[in-house]
């Protein structure tokens, strides 16, 4: 994680007190932001292996591992949290802090987006695995179009409809109402609803990111 304030996602939870606490305590503690970012790709690991577990498991045993996978998806979150403040805060960003910043939410996002496409996949429902990785490479996307204006001199746009926030938000409710679905007979279509709303709000967002850069070369044009 880098202290470049420009590429900061800004979140409300930041000025928390237990956010501060924590941060306070990691920093005291030794750990690194880069460390941080790492382990938000091994609660990725964990969340994607669930959800791989999850499709192929009774009701019982799928509901629980859907919540864990629930769970690794809140934890990747808190990571990301973290990592920026132990780096900004407490002043301990490296730098190799650029790709420790990108590169694991990257990875994170395919797995836990993949993985819950074969646990659709693994209830027997085929759309599940290609929607998953739909979501993937819409969700890199979305960082692309970010990045990308950031390569041009412009600030990081983070808008949404949804950006990581949002995707990781409606993925962790979807796995609350996936976990209930055999209350109502299903196997597995929650999910592939949840992952249509991402993939819809994620293409959303990639076509606002890109028309807002749109607008800001023009608007650098007129102004040369």
């Amino acid at each position: 994680m880098t202290q470049d304030l420009d590429n900061r996602r800004p979140l409300k939870s930041r000025g928390t007190a237990w956010a501060k606490n924590l941060a306070a305590f990691l920093a005291r503690s030794g750990a690194t932001p880069d460390l941080i970012s790492a382990a938000s790709v091994g609660f990725a690991v964990v969340g994607g292996g669930l959800f791989l577990m999850a499709g192929l498991s009774g009701p019982v045993t799928r509901a629980v591992l859907l919540i864990g996978a629930g769970a690794c998806i809140q934890l990747r979150l808190l990571c990301n949290l973290l990592d920026g403040m132990v780096a900004v805060e407490h002043g301990r960003g490296g730098p190799a802090g650029p790709i420790w910043n990108e590169l694991p939410d990257r990875l994170a996002d395919a797995l836990f987006l993949a993985g819950a496409g074969y646990c659709a996949y693994g209830a027997h429902l085929e759309a599940g695995a290609p929607l998953g990785w739909l979501a993937a490479w819409l969700a890199a996307l979305t960082a692309y179009v970010r990045e990308l204006g950031r390569g041009l001199g412009f600030p990081a746009d983070f808008s949404g409809p949804m950006a990581k926030p949002h995707r990781m938000a409606a993925l962790t409710l979807t796995c609350a109402v996936a976990a209930a679905e055999p209350l109502w007979g299903w196997n597995g279509q929650s999910i592939l609803i949840g992952l249509s709303i991402i993939v819809v709000g994620a293409a959303g967002t990639v076509g606002r990111r890109t028309a807002t850069l749109a607008r800001r070369l023009e608007e650098r044009g007129e102004e040369g």
